[in-house]
């Protein structure tokens, strides 16, 4: 992004693991963490560099992902304050993602109130006050009193137009902005039924299956390791997905058997588009 030339400021939106410090000193302006051994890194290497780095401090709102405990945060905050080559831009929380705790208005304004506390205890200004991800679009929609919260990381919501906590579809933003095209390699008609004594499968599952008699399947070029097929859902809605290996997605048709070399679409969730996105095999293309 900086190569094209884009000037703004680039957050790390997770703590940097160590040997990741140097680049997150010269790549980002700021960095979520929850972690004192970290930031002394972070400090350790902004010293030797002559830079300043900030730092959001992340706080444990109840989803037990990452964040100080509350009870600790006293403590937490003055020891950043030792460091000469850290600033402390301003502390966050993160909900939903690992336990879907949602954000409420009692958990935000909580975190308000650790704002008011830490800023009057150490005499300090915290600017960035981030209360949360695309979870939080609810709590904002409605027009809750934000409190000190001025921040949110926003990802899911703009890309593919949805709110997480209720799944439905953001006014005014498209749910199909990404979407997956891939190839079919190969198309039988077989029955549905495995023949023969099951086991476990190569991910280590034993799939229930109903027997639907013979069906139009077809395989495509493109499996579990480039993405979650729970996130893929068929355009053509007479397509449905069987099951996927590593590298094959098994689809069935409905109403025809499909083409060796015909392309079948996809509408992609957050869960499907994030894995491809990151894949090195999935040519991506930009309208």
């Amino acid at each position: 992004m900086k190569k094209a030339g884009i000037d703004t400021k680039f957050l790390l939106l997770r703590s940097p693991m160590k040997h990741e410090i140097e680049d997150a000193i010269w790549n980002t302006d700021f960095c979520l963490t929850s972690e004192v051994s970290t930031i002394a890194g972070l400090n350790e290497l902004a010293a030797r560099y002559n830079k300043i780095y900030k730092i959001i401090v992340m706080i444990e709102l109840g989803d037990r992902r990452e964040g100080v405990l509350p009870s600790d945060l006293d403590e937490f905050i003055r020891q950043i304050f030792t460091y000469k080559n850290i600033h402390l831009a301003g502390i966050g929380s993160n909900l939903v993602c690992l336990n879907g705790i949602k954000p409420t208005i009692e958990k935000m304004l909580f975190l308000s109130e650790l704002t008011t506390h830490i800023q009057e205890k150490f005499s300090c200004k915290l600017d960035i006050i981030s209360g949360g991800n695309s979870a939080n679009y609810q709590w904002f929609k409605e027009g809750n009193d934000p409190g000190m919260i001025n921040h949110l990381r926003i990802g899911e919501s703009i890309l593919l137009g949805t709110d997480p906590i209720s799944q439905s579809k953001v006014n005014g933003l498209e749910t199909n902005a990404f979407g997956l095209s891939t190839e079919v390699i190969e198309s039988k008609i077989k029955p549905s039924m495995p023949e023969g004594i099951p086991t476990y499968t190569a991910f280590g599952d034993i799939p229930e299956i109903k027997d639907e008699g013979e069906m139009n399947r077809a395989i495509l070029a493109i499996g579990l390791q480039d993405l979650d097929i729970r996130g893929c859902i068929p355009k053509d809605k007479s397509i449905r997905i069987v099951g996927a290996t590593s590298d094959h997605m098994v689809v069935m048709s409905s109403d025809r058997l499909l083409k060796v070399g015909e392309i079948v679409q996809f509408n992609l969730t957050y869960r499907a588009l994030l894995r491809l996105m990151i894949s090195p095999y999935i040519e991506k293309k930009y309208n």
